[in-house]
């Protein structure tokens, strides 16, 4: 068998009863965050007026709910919003192997497809997790740093996979079905960080477009369409060697149902790119530690990998940013809003705290440089150093090797609940504590079109 021939068993070869509780415990936590995380943006402007245009074209689809809203939609347009707003806050899970953003594209497919198809809840466990283990492998496959630098962004172009999967299993696809069904997902990958450069709000369709080409794939597959079973390594339009030129075939496979990489994924405490973070908890670390006055800062480096410093340090978005998506992948933003106020937050990417004057000020002392030893470790490990100088000569510095959240440095299942409490206060401060409760017991549920989300 080919290597997605391998993946097609694995999926149909999965059974709820074989999974280790580990990696039920696993899933179920990833599940709880990406759904708080999605819910938690249903009252941004930008996400209403999305939801708003999309039923004025659907007025009668009520097949499945955009969470954390009054609203019903077919399915496919729920799956995509769904997923859309998962990606909105930049609080979404991040496998750094594969540096994809997996739970904003596969919690969303399985849990509006098994809703719609009133699975079990043991059915949506088996689901989520083939989409985690598929795109996550994918993802580890394309080569990170070839494939982010030819300017992919592999949470879209693995993302129809981690879907495809998702909504075989749930599907019920046979091996030939679910194989044609990821050929299929592979002819549709996308998604280009062409966005950084202007600081336009696209990305978050790149998991939405993702988690919709992805189901409709398994949908396709099911009633007779073929895919191409050589859609990684065909000589003629083979996938890894067109988008990467450090891609390994042999990874897609890699220790396979073995190794579950659902128990190698961050949670995000900060609401801003990954790549950001490991500057941010140098900025904090530093401000504790040393007590520092930012008015007597005379420069501020921060050192990271060659990736982070693309996407957060280069561009004159990064480095003058006057947006929330420009905040957002902004080590010099970030770095400055910790170091004044000892934390970052939501509240952080408003369009008042982005034009503070204090600030802007010392955000434009930050220098950010590309590093061989962090470059040499990504991407299994995104660290940085910091450096601040201060006018009086006075220097501080401290090395982050892994940021909080990652499985190097994680956070407790404590820390994820009050994560996602006020995450989910935002649609209603009644039924958080139920919400948690049924996800993280969501196994023992026989039908989920029966779930109060």
């Amino acid at each position: 068998m080919n290597e997605l021939e391998q993946l097609s068993r694995f999926i149909v070869d999965l059974k709820f009863e074989d999974i280790p509780l580990d990696v039920v415990e696993s899933t179920k936590l990833c599940v709880l965050d990406s759904y708080a995380v999605a819910a938690g943006a249903s009252k941004d402007k930008m996400i209403l007026s999305i939801v708003n245009e999309y039923k004025s074209y659907y007025p009668d689809g009520d097949d499945v709910s955009i969470w954390g809203m009054d609203i019903k939609m077919p399915l496919v347009q729920a799956v995509f919003l769904n997923s859309l707003m998962g990606h909105r806050l930049e609080l979404d899970d991040v496998h750094t192997k594969s540096k994809t953003h997996i739970g904003t594209i596969v919690v969303p497919t399985a849990l509006c497809l098994a809703q719609y198809l009133k699975s079990s809840g043991k059915q949506f466990l088996e689901a989520v997790l083939c989409g985690y283990e598929i795109m996550s492998r994918i993802g580890i496959a394309f080569g990170v740093s070839s494939h982010r630098n030819k300017g992919w962004h592999v949470t879209s172009t693995a993302g129809t996979f981690g879907a495809a999967a998702t909504a075989s299993k749930l599907l019920n696809l046979n091996f030939e079905q679910t194989l044609y069904a990821l050929g299929m997902a592979g002819t549709q990958s996308f998604g280009l960080w062409a966005f950084l450069e202007d600081g336009s709000s696209s990305k978050i369709l790149h998991p939405a477009r993702a988690s919709s080409s992805g189901l409709e794939s398994a949908i396709l597959s099911k009633s007779g369409m073929t895919g191409p079973k050589n859609i990684l390594n065909a000589k003629d339009g083979g996938l890894l060697k067109a988008m990467s030129d450090e891609y390994d075939l042999s990874m897609v496979t890699n220790d396979l149902g073995t190794i579950y990489e659902i128990q190698n994924v961050d949670n995000k405490p900060y609401p801003c790119c990954r790549s950001t973070h490991c500057a941010i908890d140098s900025a904090i670390y530093l401000k504790k530690q040393y007590d520092i006055n930012v008015d007597l800062i005379d420069e501020i480096v921060v050192d990271t990998y060659l990736v982070g410093y693309k996407q957060c340090g280069l561009t004159d978005s990064s480095l003058n940013p006057k947006t929330p998506v420009e905040a957002k992948f902004s080590i010099p933003y970030t770095v400055a809003t910790a170091l004044i106020s000892g934390n970052v937050t939501l509240e952080d990417f408003s369009m008042d705290k982005i034009g503070n004057k204090e600030v802007q000020s010392l955000l434009r002392k930050v220098k950010v440089r590309p590093k061989d030893v962090f470059t040499n470790r990504y991407p299994n490990h995104w660290g940085c150093g910091t450096k601040i100088k201060m006018k009086n000569e006075d220097e501080f510095r401290v090395e982050i090797q892994d940021a909080l959240g990652s499985v190097y440095n994680p956070i407790s299942k404590k820390e994820i609940r009050n994560k996602v409490i006020p995450l989910l206060e935002v649609v209603s401060s009644d039924t958080n504590m139920d919400v948690i409760d049924t996800i993280l017991a969501i196994e023992k549920l026989d039908n989920l079109s029966n779930m109060n989300l």
